[in-house]
C-alpha cells in the first residue's frame, strides 16, 4: 500500500458515464455552494462511515474550476471548533463579506442543551477558520435551531435563516457576527408552504405540501426564492416565492420530486457558475450509502422563461465540465472526478493527502487537455511503510492507453515522505 500527495497527476483522463456521486472518499452531506474569484465551493456535512444516525463531527471544503474535477480541502471546521458544541455537525452555509468568509452552522450546545445556530470566521474560502463569537450566534434550548441559510440582499442587508419544523429569521448586522431586532418566524400557512405547519394539520385533509428542514434563500429578479426540504419522511425538494424576504411567501411548487436517491431525506443549495446554472442535493448512492451516509450530487438546468425553477430530476450522469483539465501544473493528488477505493486524510504537516490504496484502485481526471505528441514528467510525493507499489497513468479507461509507470519504493514509513518522477510519454509511445 501507498500514499499520493501533492505532486500527483493521478491515475488516469477516464473517459466517464457517472459524475454523481460526486465525492466518493467518504460520505458528504448538505451540500453549500459559494462562488468566489472564479472557483466553485461547495460546503458540506460528513456522514460518519457505517453510521445509525445523523452523527457528525466535522464539515468539509471542496472545489472546482470546472464543475467536474473536484479538490478536496478536508475539514477546516469541526465540533472542536467550538467550545460551546458536542455533537451534531449537521447542515452549514458560507457567505463573503468585506474580504472575510462567515461559516454558519447549527450543533449541539452545552449550554442550553438544545441546537444551536454558530458562526465562523476565516480569511479564505478554505480557511483556517475559528469561532467568531466563542458561543452561539442564536440558541434559546429548543431543537429547532437546525440547517442555517444566509443571503446578502442587493442592498447590503443580509439575513439569516433556518429551522425545522418552522422557519426562523434573523437581520444580521453588517459585522455578521450580531443582529438587530427580535428572532422572526415565518407564517407557516398552506398559502406560504402548501400546508400549514404540523400543529394546525386538520384529520382528513389533504394538503399540497408541507415546509420540513433545510431551508436556501436565493433571489433571481427581484423575487425572492425560498427552496427546502419537504413532505415530510421521505423528502423532496420545493420552494416559495415572496417579494421580500419576510413575505408574505407563496408556494411554489416542487423541483426536485420524490425520486429513489436511496436516502429519505434531501438538501439543496443553487448557484450560477460561468454562464450555467446548478442544483446541488444529496442521496444515498454510494455503495455502503443510504439514509445516514449521504453523498452530494449536481445536477444543472435552465430557469423557466419567467425565472421560475424547473423540475430537476436525479442522474447518475450528472453535470458536463465547463473547461477542460491542464496537467501541466501542480495538481493536488485528492483532485479528482471520481474515485474507487481511495481515501483521504489530512494533518498539519502534509495537509491533505490521498490513502488507503490498493491493487485495482484509481482515481480519475476528466476532459483533460493532453498533448498528442509532447512528453512530460509525471512527479509524485509518496510515502510507503511497506513495500510499495507502482502508479500508472493511463488515458481514456482504467485498461486505456498506458502513458507511464511509477514506481514506489518503501519509503521507511507513512510519514516518511519522498518525491518520485516518472517521464510520461504520448499516447500508444510508453
Amino acid at each position: 500500500m501507498l500514499r499520493l500527495s501533492l505532486f500527483a497527476l493521478t491515475i488516469s483522463a477516464l473517459t466517464a458515464v457517472a459524475q454523481n456521486p460526486v465525492v466518493q472518499t467518504c460520505h458528504t452531506s448538505d451540500p453549500a455552494p459559494m462562488v468566489h474569484d472564479g472557483v466553485m465551493y461547495v460546503y458540506t456535512g460528513h456522514d460518519e462511515d457505517r453510521a445509525d444516525f445523523f452523527w457528525m463531527q466535522e464539515w468539509r471544503v471542496y472545489s472546482s474550476c470546472d464543475m467536474v474535477n473536484w479538490t478536496d480541502h478536508g475539514s477546516p471546521l469541526a465540533l472542536e471548533s467550538f467550545s460551546w458544541a458536542d455533537d451534531r455537525a449537521w447542515a452549514s452555509q458560507v457567505v463573503e463579506r468585506d474580504g472575510k468568509f462567515y461559516w454558519y452552522v447549527c450543533a449541539h450546545s452545552t449550554i442550553s442543551g438544545g441546537m444551536a445556530i454558530g458562526v465562523a470566521v476565516g480569511d479564505s474560502p478554505t480557511g483556517p477558520f475559528r469561532d467568531a463569537l466563542g458561543k452561539p450566534l442564536f440558541e434559546n434550548g429548543t431543537w429547532d435551531h437546525i440547517d442555517p441559510t444566509v443571503f446578502i440582499d442587493d442592498d447590503g442587508q443580509a439575513w439569516l435563516m433556518w429551522g425545522n419544523p418552522r422557519v426562523y429569521y434573523l437581520r444580521l448586522n453588517r459585522d455578521m457576527v450580531s443582529y438587530q431586532g427580535e428572532l422572526g418566524m415565518l407564517p407557516m400557512t398552506e398559502e406560504a408552504f402548501g400546508g400549514p405547519s404540523a400543529d394546525k394539520r386538520e384529520r382528513g385533509v389533504t394538503y399540497k405540501d408541507s415546509y420540513v428542514e433545510g431551508p436556501w434563500l436565493t433571489k433571481r429578479e427581484g423575487v425572492y426564492q425560498l427552496l427546502y426540504a419537504a413532505g415530510g419522511v421521505p423528502e423532496h425538494i420545493s420552494y416559495s416565492t415572496a417579494p421580500t424576504p419576510v413575505g408574505p411567501w407563496t408556494y411554489a411548487g416542487v423541483v426536485m420530486p420524490l425520486t429513489d436517491t436511496n436516502s429519505f431525506t434531501n438538501h439543496c443549495g443553487v448557484a450560477d457558475y460561468k454562464g450555467h446554472s446548478y442544483f446541488f442535493y444529496h442521496t444515498g448512492k454510494l455503495p455502503d450509502g443510504g439514509g445516514f451516509g449521504r453523498s452530494i450530487a449536481i445536477e444543472e438546468f435552465k430557469y423557466n422563461a419567467d425565472g421560475s425553477f424547473p423540475v430537476i430530476m436525479p442522474t447518475e450522469e450528472g453535470v458536463d465540465p465547463v473547461e477542460s483539465f491542464s496537467p501541466y501544473r501542480r495538481v493536488e493528488a485528492e483532485t479528482m472526478a471520481f474515485s474507487k477505493g481511495v481515501k483521504t486524510e489530512q494533518n498539519d504537516k502534509r495537509g491533505v493527502y490521498v490513502t488507503d490504496i490498493h491493487n485495482e484502485d484509481y482515481i480519475k481526471l476528466r476532459n483533460v487537455s493532453l498533448s498528442s505528441s509532447s512528453k512530460g514528467v509525471f512527479t509524485a510525493c509518496v510515502a510507503s511503510g511497506l513495500r510499495g507499489g507502482k502508479i500508472e497513468v493511463r488515458v481514456d479507461d482504467v485498461d486505456g492507453d498506458l502513458l507511464g509507470t511509477l514506481d514506489v519504493h518503501g519509503t521507511g514509513g507513512w510519514e516518511r515522505w519522498k518525491k518520485v518522477a516518472q517521464r510520461i510519454y504520448p499516447v500508444g509511445k510508453a
